[in-house]
């Protein structure tokens, strides 16, 4: 009993994050407070990608971009898995469930992959971090013009002729792609501290994560997040982000050992094709639909993206204590 007991009992980091969003939501971030978060978030995420780039060494990148059966694998986990899945979701509860969440949560299907907690989670469960890089990191950047088209397809309530801007693609080549490089140009120098000083690494992984919870969490509850939500409207996205997030963790499980990956690049499938940005679907949403429908559509994503967090925290844990 004992035994059952403290496998069932949530580990500090999941604690934390617990508390992370307890404190969101009683004290979320606000007013002249948000820029500051927002900045010191931005910089602990760009320490994360030089400390990454200064880590790993010129033939684990190559092989990371070389590895294109692994990413193949989380694209189509993202931009198929996760169409079809939720296509069939939202049709089996058609007339069961408001039409602006079962939108909504069809939208969230249509996203990318989010970058840098899908990395971190990579890192703490120790996958292939090289390949995470390349496979979130292009994700992201085919996703600002694949789920346009994807919201064409699947959905009747996309702006017709609105491009979407290149702003996130400036984002991510800016906070990720150039502190990665800087780090590995840097390796010779600083590459033997950063071995010395693994733990280091753990804790910017760690303290990316929370804070983008906090961020994200808090802006979800300013936005009224909870004034929004009923008890019946929370129990419903419970079921389909559960349902949808099960099934894709399963299937990228299933999938990554049927085709013989490593147990590295397994961990990397299952964090990177099991994910969706909130930081990129709020500001597509705001350009592909009409503004008044925008708060709507978005709130499966923040619940989604609260859930994802968590059971890829427990689960990148579960990975890291195998390897021990």
């Amino acid at each position: 009993m004992t035994t059952l007991l403290s496998r069932l009992r949530p580990d500090t980091f999941t604690l934390a994050l617990l508390a992370t969003v307890g404190l969101a939501t009683v004290l979320p971030v606000r007013g002249a407070a948000v820029a500051p978060l927002d900045a010191v978030t931005h910089a602990a995420i760009a320490l994360l990608f030089f400390l990454h780039g200064a880590r790993l060494s010129r033939q684990a990148i190559l092989e990371g971009m070389g590895h294109w059966r692994l990413h193949g694998v989380v694209l189509a986990s993202t931009f198929v898995l996760f169409p079809l899945l939720g296509g069939a979701l939202c049709w089996a509860l058609d007339g069961w469930v408001d039409p602006p969440l079962l939108l909504g949560f069809m939208f969230l299907c249509l996203l990318p992959s989010t970058v840098q907690s899908s990395i971190a989670f990579t890192s703490m469960a120790g996958g292939n971090v090289a390949a995470a890089v390349c496979s979130a990191s292009a994700s992201n950047l085919l996703g600002v013009f694949l789920t346009p088209l994807l919201v064409g397809v699947f959905l009747r309530g996309g702006s017709e002729g609105g491009g979407i801007s290149l702003e996130s693609v400036g984002v991510i080549f800016v906070e990720l792609f150039v502190p990665f490089v800087a780090g590995h140009l840097l390796r010779g120098w600083i590459g033997a501290w950063v071995e010395r000083h693994r733990p280091v690494l753990g804790f910017v992984d760690r303290g990316s994560i929370l804070l983008v919870v906090y961020t994200a969490f808090s802006e979800a509850v300013v936005n009224g997040l909870w004034s929004r939500l009923g008890w019946s409207e929370v129990l419903v996205l419970g079921v389909l982000s559960g349902v949808l997030l099960a099934s894709v963790l399963l299937a990228t499980v299933g999938a990554s050992r049927l085709l013989g990956f490593s147990r590295e690049d397994e961990i990397t499938i299952v964090f990177c094709g099991s994910k969706k940005s909130l930081a990129s679907g709020v500001p597509m949403a705001s350009v592909l639909f009409a503004g008044g429908s925008v708060g709507a559509i978005v709130l499966p994503l923040m619940f989604f993206h609260q859930l994802q967090l968590m059971v890829c925290a427990v689960l990148a844990r579960r990975y890291a204590a195998r390897r021990g």
